[in-house]
């Protein structure tokens, strides 16, 4: 099972937590790349924190830290296809914003899948076993939250346009009261992403609101009924970058948050936002931010002083707790794909193998253009603006019109690729395309040398241009061959709500034929 990578040695967070430092500061975003709405609990000493996937399998990537600071993918979520169906979901439909929640000693993750059911949620008691079969709920709607007080388990949504509240029994998922409307936002457009909190004898109801692109901010109310009525906060909202004071601010759509309290009593909040590259535009799509809260008893919480977060925050930070880092390159020795590799939709896993000669992926009919299927695909996020992503690849088997390599890919209709095809006469070629939208263009076509049989390509990102280049001496000199604009690529242009991604691929128009991948590079020139 894929799902607890650092827990496979126990003493990996031991010996994170001996290196603990008493440090000042630290610079987000805290998850770099596509991981937009988190949600984070506390566990005794221990933070986790989960974001949604959309599209992509596994689902609900899932993190632990031990300082907010510094995490590390432990696995995914939703592991298994009886969990997460995702049959012809493309990049607006999957996984919702999930939460994750913990009482009397059960874990609880609740999300929307709105391509399949609706809204769900899974349960564990021991997070390396992993998660149950989904209990599907009646209440509507999407990012659904979780609150727990006095045996009774509430569930927050946001159906018909507003924020609804009713009591469930989370094993069985029946509602066991009708569904109430307790708020309704300030005005902005989207009120989403609620989270219910209980402090100083009043209920909190934290909310998202005005759509998640530029003007996405969180508002807050308070009752000292669970059920209502909530009364704002005159000084709504407490995070939004869509004003004057922050016009200029490299992070933008800051939203969709939630707060955790830590165990020397200080507060804490997670969100969402993207960094602009290329002008007004975002490429790497929304990140998890982290912000600090100062809450003083029945007043209402401010975040980092002024409302607003920064990408370098000079302030006191819990005592930190580095974690181990990936490697910069990957050579697929392990039985299956590392936890931060993912498939667009349900993969055939019969495709995939890993071992001590690399990454073997099977050629199939399904082009990377398809939106129904799943193609032979293996992603992982691009994390970092600047970044050098390279493989070598080889054909086995090889049809006519067989092509595999690597891809920056944001959706199905805009992606470049850079591969090696087999020609009609058994020749290879190295070719570099995009698409579009309704555009496709073969950029640059070169012939690879009688004789060389592995190809090395190589992807270099910056906040303007990706750049590729290929090589045919195992990798020693890259050779370039022409430069694509990012913005073609940015959610702004090509739409969806997920970032890019480098992806290893092999198709074919008769669904034959092997790809063989001897490594992956991801080498991140800054954060």
């Amino acid at each position: 099972m894929q799902y607890l990578k650092p827990f496979l040695i126990s003493g990996l967070i031991a010996a994170a937590s001996s290196l603990s430092i008493n440090a000042d500061g630290y610079k987000n975003p805290v998850i770099p790349g596509f991981h937009p709405d988190p949600s984070v609990v506390r566990v005794d000493d221990d933070f986790y924190l989960v974001n949604s996937s959309f599209c992509y399998f596994p689902g609900v990537p899932i993190y632990h830290s031990k300082d907010l600071v510094n995490w590390q993918q432990i696995g995914h979520v939703l592991d298994r296809k009886s969990q997460l169906n995702l049959e012809k979901a493309g990049v607006w439909g999957g996984i919702y914003a999930p939460t994750i929640r913990y009482d009397n000693g059960r874990f609880y993750m609740i999300t929307t899948n709105v391509s399949d059911k609706g809204n769900f949620l899974v349960h564990t008691t021991d997070l390396s076993k992993g998660w149950s079969e989904p209990v599907w709920l009646q209440q509507g709607g999407i990012d659904p939250s979780l609150y727990f007080e006095d045996g009774k388990c509430y569930m927050v949504s946001n159906p018909d346009v507003g924020i609804w509240l009713c009591e469930i029994d989370p094993l069985t998922g029946r509602q066991l009261t009708e569904s109430r409307r307790i708020w309704d936002g300030t005005g902005g457009r989207h009120p989403e992403a609620p989270h219910i909190y209980k402090k100083d004898g009043w209920y909190y109801l934290l909310i998202a609101e005005g759509g998640t692109e530029l003007g996405h901010s969180v508002t807050i109310a308070r009752s000292r009924d669970i059920n209502g009525p909530y009364t704002p906060n005159p000084a709504n909202p407490i995070l939004c970058h869509f004003n004057r004071e922050n016009q200029y601010n490299p992070i933008q759509g800051t939203g969709h948050a939630d707060l955790v309290q830590a165990p020397d009593g200080s507060w804490w909040l997670v969100c969402l936002a993207f960094r602009q590259q290329n002008g007004a535009h975002h490429l790497l799509g929304r990140e998890t931010y982290l912000a600090p809260v100062r809450w003083d008893k029945d007043a209402w919480p401010v975040v980092n002083g002024n409302g607003s977060i920064s990408l370098d925050m000079d302030v006191p930070t819990l005592p930190l707790s580095p974690v181990t880092t990936n490697p910069t390159r990957d050579n697929f020795s392990g039985d299956r794909p590392e936890v931060e590799w993912v498939w667009m939709r349900n993969p055939v896993m019969e495709n995939y193998s890993t071992g001590k000669d690399g990454l073997h992926i099977k050629a199939t009919d399904v082009t990377l253009d398809n939106s129904k299927e799943s193609p032979s695909l293996l992603l992982r996020r691009q994390e970092h603006i600047d970044f050098t992503a390279a493989t070598e690849v080889s054909l086995t088997n090889a049809p006519d019109g067989m092509e595999a390599g690597m891809t920056v890919f944001a959706s199905e209709p805009s992606h470049y690729d850079l591969y090696v095809t087999r020609g009609a006469d058994g020749s290879d070629s190295i070719k570099l395309r995009y698409r579009l939208n309704e555009l496709t263009h073969v950029e640059s076509s070169i012939p690879v040398p009688a004789g060389c049989r592995t190809v090395g390509l190589q992807i270099k990102g910056t906040p303007t241009t990706y750049s590729f280049a290929y090589s045919t001496d195992g990798g020693q000199n890259f050779m370039p061959i022409a430069s694509m604009n990012t913005r073609y690529l940015s959610t702004e242009t090509a739409g969806g709500f997920t970032g890019t991604f480098i992806g290893l691929f092999a198709t074919s128009p008769s669904g034959s034929g092997d790809a063989r991948f001897k490594y992956f590079d991801y080498i991140p020139e800054n954060k």
